[in-house]
């Protein structure tokens, strides 16, 4: 017995060792930091998950603003800084992108195991990225969003007609926001008609909600694959389960094959995948991972930025009648608009960028060093950044900063009007970054515009909007959600305008 516990005592001292002894890296560079704790690191709400990340995230931010640029940080037991500058937060996603130019997230994706996350140009690292990103990158024209806006116009109309069936009681915004986003994507992607307005469980939407899965046992095997690497490739453990991988590289190929089949042309993205699969003879896997990629990134935070912009048009009466008076006059005879005028109208485009302001949908990147680099900690003072330390840009903290913006936390779509200079003035600054910043910004940005302005102009023109008791005020974040979310959802009720 007495050996039995002796093994316990040593087993249990050397993981403890084992999981603090790199904590005084940061003291032996002379960097200020809080002290971390042991395999939960600085920020154990990432996986305690009581509180929000970006929260604790931001109390780090706020309490050592004021001293230094950076700070130093664990992420479990691996060191990182923390950005408390927007310039030096700008300069390392530009002028210094040479040593970050990877993503943190790509170092626990695997295109084996992960072969649809693997292949994302967002998780890839080193050249490979660029040559993903040219794959895509011409399928974010003018002339093919033109032709992708008549797509989500037919969607818009469901989605009118949805709201009129159901606006007898509150509706959840984020809920609402992801059926329109579904349907949209779907289409363009996959030439598929999800039916999120008529059907319970549409399957598409189900798998959707899946790939982004924030649930314990999905963040359990982020850890374990984050933490051990070499083990998940060698137990074939991936990010995406095997059945959600075969749905959507099965989804890709019935589409590809119905529309060679049919000799179809439809001017939009699996028309760009379908001519990209002839030139450069990709796999059906590759075309997967592509529209994949779309998909993530059109269906969830799109609909993260609709709901919250809608929540805060039914909360401030004088946004709803302005947006409504500048909508209204765009609109043409026969009760449309055209894709020209709609991002032409500038109050609408302030309501947008205030919205992705205090309500970024990703609140956080982190950036992996792949170069040895200097970065200034104080005015006197630059320390030396080596590979592989991440440097975390919490985007929440820096669109929230009284620094930045005058009463930070209030709705007010005026500070990004034309005369203020728009979002130029604070983009200069690196303060406004809802989309990233420099080479690796959201590739999908144009898109993901284009569809939230015509949703909310679909939404304001025909609905009068008010927040329902049901939504808890003022708005916590869910702290089990990976993209920015509020707690117990957002309830609004909709009222048909006459006409």
């Amino acid at each position: 017995m007495l050996v039995f516990i002796s093994l316990v005592v040593c087993a249990i001292s050397a993981l403890y060792f084992y999981l603090v002894w790199n904590f005084d890296y940061w003291k032996k560079r002379d960097v200020p930091g809080p002290k971390p704790l042991p395999f939960l690191g600085n920020f154990p709400a990432f996986i305690l998950r009581n509180r929000s990340a970006i929260e604790q995230i931001d109390d780090t931010y706020r309490e050592y603003k004021p001293k230094v640029n950076f700070v130093g940080v664990f992420s479990n037991r691996s060191p990182r800084i923390l950005i408390t500058s927007s310039e030096l937060a700008k300069d390392i996603l530009m002028k210094n992108f040479k040593s970050f130019h990877d993503n943190e997230f790509g170092e626990i994706t695997n295109k084996e195991t992960d072969p649809l996350l693997g292949r994302n140009p967002f998780h890839l690292n080193g050249d490979e990225w660029k040559t993903k990103r040219a794959e895509i990158t011409p399928a974010f024209t003018t002339s093919r969003m033109k032709a992708l806006f008549s797509i989500i116009e037919s969607v818009c109309s469901r989605l009118t007609s949805y709201i009129k069936q159901n606006e007898k009681a509150p509706l959840e915004a984020k809920e609402l926001a992801a059926k329109f986003t579904t349907d949209v994507v779907s289409s363009c992607i996959f030439d598929a008609d999800a039916q999120s307005f008529t059907s319970e469980k549409p399957e598409i939407r189900e798998m959707g909600r899946k790939l982004l899965d924030s649930s314990l046992s999905s963040l359990t095997v982020m850890i374990l694959v984050s933490a051990f690497p070499k083990l998940a490739k060698l137990l074939q453990i991936g990010l995406i389960p095997k059945s959600i991988e075969r749905f959507f590289t099965d989804l890709m190929s019935e589409a590809i094959r119905y529309r060679e089949t049919n000799s179809i042309k439809r001017v939009d993205y699996l028309e760009h995948l379908i001519s990209l699969k002839n030139k450069k003879e990709i796999s059906a896997l590759d075309m997967a991972a592509h529209g994949v990629t779309f998909f993530i990134d059109g269906f969830e935070t799109s609909s993260v930025a609709i709901s919250f912009a809608l929540y805060e048009i039914a909360r401030n009466a004088k946004v709803q009648v302005t947006l409504r008076k500048e909508l209204l006059n765009a609109t043409d005879d026969n009760g449309n608009i055209s894709y020209e005028s709609l991002l032409e109208l500038p109050y609408l485009e302030q309501v947008i960028n205030e919205t992705l302001r205090l309500w970024p949908p990703g609140g956080l990147i982190s950036k992996k060093c792949t170069e040895p680099i200097d970065l200034e900690m104080t005015p006197t003072r630059k320390v030396r950044i080596e590979p592989e330390v991440c440097a975390m840009i919490n985007i929440w903290s820096i669109h929230r900063d009284p620094e930045n913006y005058e009463n930070p936390l209030d709705f007010n779509p005026d500070r990004f009007s034309p005369e203020q200079g728009g979002t130029n003035t604070y983009r200069e600054k690196g303060c406004f970054m809802p989309f990233g910043d420099g080479p690796r910004q959201c590739l999908g940005m144009r898109f993901a515009r284009m569809q939230v302005k015509r949703c909310i102009y679909e939404v304001i023109k025909n609905f009068e909007l008010t927040v329902d008791s049901k939504t808890k005020q003022p708005l916590q974040l869910d702290p089990k959600q990976f993209l920015t979310s509020a707690l117990g959802g957002i309830w609004l009720n909709f009222e048909t305008i006459a006409k």
